[in-house]
């Protein structure tokens, strides 16, 4: 399904039991736009928790005048997904807390996989625009071009996130707690 926030969500979106899904969109003229997708996958049994972010580049431009409008998309058919584990939430708390002003000073998270690296980059940033600029490289194994999507946080959405990471760590960290568990069941 190509997903634009103004597109209706399908019945597949609205079935129980559907993990929480955060979406944030930034479209501009340029077509250099970015959206991000965080979806939280609480620990369970040996297997850690984490919030799984998707990077997709803006696709198409849009046209919003006129008789009959068209939205910006994404191309959610070439992103890039990462886990952010316990750790990685913790130093981007950091940086959105003002404890430092980047992840790793400037050098970021890296993942390594057998697809290729994967660095992600969070810093503060006050000049052209303030707020928070998010950004995510991934360099496949074997060679091949560099990708990279950028997305600059305004100060209120850097807060939005944070409390968002803030309200997981729990669930990252030791899951759903079995008596919830039950009660849901109930």
């Amino acid at each position: 399904m190509q997903e634009n926030k103004n597109e209706k969500v399908d019945e597949y979106e609205r079935a129980p039991g559907m993990r929480p899904r955060l979406a944030l969109y930034h479209a501009n003229a340029r077509g250099t736009g970015c959206a991000i997708k965080m979806e939280l996958h609480p620990a369970s049994g040996a297997a850690d928790g984490g919030i799984f972010c998707t990077f997709a580049a803006q696709k198409t431009v849009g046209y919003r005048l006129g008789p009959n409008p068209t939205f910006p998309t994404f191309d959610w058919t070439e992103a890039h997904t990462v886990k952010l584990a316990f750790d990685d939430l913790a130093k981007m708390q950091q940086v959105f807390r003002g404890e430092c002003e980047s992840i790793n000073g400037d050098h970021g998270i890296w993942h390594f996989t057998a697809r290729g690296s994967t660095r992600i980059g969070l810093r503060h940033i006050i000049d052209p625009v303030p707020g928070y600029s998010l950004e995510l490289f991934f360099c496949p194994a074997g060679g091949g071009d560099e990708r990279r999507w950028l997305f600059h946080l305004q100060p209120s959405e850097a807060l939005g996130i944070s409390e968002v990471i803030s309200g997981s760590m729990y669930l990252v960290a030791f899951g759903v707690p079995e008596e919830f568990k039950a009660a849901v069941a109930d």
